[in-house]
């Protein structure tokens, strides 16, 4: 969210790979995204990969749950 206009201007519309706060790679869709990761030898789990757009529809998931608490 910080540099999300930056990351739009650069890459728009593309994959990016995501380790800390690093773009380490960008591709055209996640499968490839994936598989360079995984030949790059980033460990599973230690990487993020997010498709870059603009709006904060592109950083924000909202998750339900039926889980009560008492």
């Amino acid at each position: 969210m910080d540099h999300q206009n930056e990351l739009v201007k650069q890459y728009n519309g593309r994959v990016l790979v995501i380790i800390g706060d690093k773009v380490v790679g960008d591709y055209d869709d996640f499968e490839q995204a994936l598989t360079k990761s995984i030949d790059n030898k980033y460990q599973i789990g230690t990487f993020l990969i997010q498709e870059c757009s603009p709006g904060e529809d592109a950083y924000t998931q909202t998750f339900h749950s039926r889980v009560i608490f008492a």
